[in-house]
């Protein structure tokens, strides 16, 4: 026969066992449903179909809240077309002599570093009617930035600096280092009067000194591209600057015009 203290026992701890175990259930379907995402800090997409918008792993809704883009909200064959730039690698003229041929225009995130090393690329991509975004100033890991001040330091710094080369006012539009972020960065942001940017079609473009083919690059960019697409590519890259001319063309091809960020 059991005793009273042993069965009073063994009650207490399938009750205990049913919270925990309930407990958790809870919280992994509250993070499902209700994207609660101060644990996601690196930007992803799914796979999709040709032609079709990915999957975030945060949804547009959610960035809405923040004023928060990846891909616009359209049906239309519109691709807005990004570029990042930690440095100059040689490349930037090029490029912007592309979109001038093609009549693109672009938004080119840049860091402080960009700003002090490449005055007069800055001043042509304003000139010729492209728009010039915050990277912040020394590209660090924002989600890893909790202090408030700090993470306005990052952004202020790049808008002086940017007034200081340009003469004019930084138009708000931010793009966290790395994709890395968290859902108080995105407040803040757009607490500073931002607009945070992250991208629906992206590939492996960066590695300087281990580029991808030409064959490569249009495997990933061609089939991949959809309506209201953010394209992000990076300015450093060899293969880029080699192949924007005929991707412009062939996606031109495929039905879709070019607008800006500032569209959004």
């Amino acid at each position: 026969m059991i005793s009273i203290k042993k069965k009073t026992f063994i009650i207490l701890s399938i009750c205990i066992s049913f919270i925990i175990f309930g407990a958790i259930i809870i919280n992994n379907a509250s993070f499902k449903v209700n994207e609660t995402f101060s644990e996601i800090t690196n930007w992803g997409l799914s796979f999709q179909s040709e032609g079709k918008v990915p999957q975030g792993n945060v949804s547009s809704e959610f960035l809405k809240k923040y004023n928060s883009y990846y891909v616009a909200d359209t049906e239309e064959k519109v691709i807005h077309l990004t570029f990042d730039a930690g440095f100059e690698n040689g490349y930037t003229s090029n490029i912007l002599d592309v979109l001038k041929k093609h009549d693109v225009k672009a938004t080119f995130f840049l860091v402080g570093n960009y700003l002090e090393t490449e005055p007069e690329l800055v001043k042509r991509m304003l000139a010729e009617g492209h728009i010039v975004g915050n990277h912040t100033y020394t590209h660090p890991d924002m989600s890893k930035i909790a202090d408030v001040e700090a993470f306005k330091k990052e952004l202020v710094k790049f808008e002086e600096k940017f007034k200081e080369v340009t003469g004019t006012e930084l138009l708000r539009f931010y793009r966290p280092p790395q994709g890395k972020f968290n859902e108080s960065n995105l407040k803040q942001a757009h607490e500073l009067g931002y607009k945070t940017f992250f991208w629906s079609l992206a590939y492996v473009d960066w590695y300087v000194n281990d580029q991808p083919t030409k064959e490569q690059a249009f495997s990933k960019l061609i089939p991949r591209i959809h309506p209201g697409a953010i394209v992000l590519l990076h300015s450093t890259s060899k293969t880029n600057s080699e192949i924007l001319d005929e991707l412009l063309t062939e996606w031109k091809k495929m039905g879709y015009t070019f607008k800006n960020l500032d569209a959004l």
